[in-house]
């Protein structure tokens, strides 16, 4: 490996998967691009993950942790990063991997020329019988994201942490009490510390592993974890960010498809302090029409948009 830092640092956070983890390894072993070390974090149960590197003969450091006890996801992402002797970090899930032989080279060669301190590629979604889904930003998204990253809430033009890398240096840690939220919770604090400074590029340099054991997949619809963390998310962003429509319109439907027709149901579940006043304006708006008719899109847009300029109008948005 040129030079005595490595310029990539690819951050696995582990656990368990061990056909994943060879996956991953073996499209690593397969880039064009060699000036990178590989840091595994592994919160897995036993030994095996430790056992299968013996396996590989990579071009590069390997830099293997293991926590005991478990860290848990995020908190895991950000032990592989702290960890990280790279000028920059490339966060890859272990049920995530290359798509190209050139994808680290491609991100190096931007790393390398572009003035940008965040780099995030197009991905291809990759479910359990092989089929694959390629998604990359267009134009309007990108001009959406550049206009403003609070923007992300109409919809994650990033996509998974795989998909990003990120300069060191950066605010490169994920909040550790986040699942459901932690990655555009994330990609709105980072982006707007380096005052919309990135780089898109629209390839599918990614493959991510679409499977049912994914967090995501585990905490879908689960008010015990929506509840605190989409309240945690209104919190960082600020509640004047509801000025802006999507960030409204993705606060009406959190609470729409968890069905909150009252407040009491959100204090079952966020114990840190008050609801914020305006989600519970939006509860009590909910409330004046039966849910049936509010899971019907076109008419939940309809009023969700309506109840949005009568709460500018009332200055009830600051």
């Amino acid at each position: 490996m040129p030079g005595n830092t490595p310029f990539i640092s690819i951050c696995i956070p582990a656990y368990k998967n061990l056909s994943y983890v060879s996956r991953l390894l073996n499209s690593i072993k397969g880039q064009t691009y060699k000036n990178f070390e590989v840091v595994i974090s592994d919160d897995s149960p036993n030994e095996a993950i430790r056992e299968i590197l013996d396996e590989f003969s990579l071009p590069c450091t390997i830099n293997y942790l293991k926590n005991n006890p478990a860290l848990g996801s995020p908190a895991n992402w950000n032990n592989a990063i702290k960890n990280a002797k790279g000028s920059w970090i490339k966060l890859m899930h272990d049920d995530d991997w290359f798509a190209q032989a050139t994808s680290l080279e491609t991100f190096a060669n931007v790393a390398m020329h572009a003035k940008t301190e965040f780099i995030f590629s197009g991905f291809a979604n990759v479910n359990e019988s092989g089929q694959a889904l390629p998604y990359c930003i267009s134009w309007y998204e990108h001009l959406l994201l550049r206009k403003n990253p609070i923007n992300l809430l109409k919809k994650n033009f990033i996509g998974h942490p795989s998909t990003t890398m990120v300069k060191s240096g950066a605010p490169l840690f994920y909040e550790d009490s986040l699942k459901w939220v932690v990655d555009i919770e994330y990609y709105i604090r980072l982006i707007k510390h380096l005052n919309k400074n990135f780089t898109a590029i629209r390839s599918p340099l990614i493959n991510i592993g679409i499977g049912s054991e994914q967090i995501t997949a585990a905490v879908f619809r689960k008010p015990e974890v929506e509840i605190p963390e989409n309240i945690a998310l209104l919190k960082s962003i600020g509640p004047s960010a509801l000025k802006n429509i999507y960030a409204y319109d993705y606060f009406w439907r959190f609470i729409r498809n968890l069905k909150i027709r009252n407040t009491g149901f959100i204090g079952q579940y966020y114990k840190q302090g008050d609801t914020p006043i305006l989600l519970q304006r939006m509860v009590n708006q909910q409330r004046l029409l039966p849910h049936r008719i509010l899971s019907i899109g076109v008419l939940s847009k309809l009023f969700m948009f309506t109840t949005y300029l009568f709460n500018r109008i009332k200055r009830r948005i600051k």
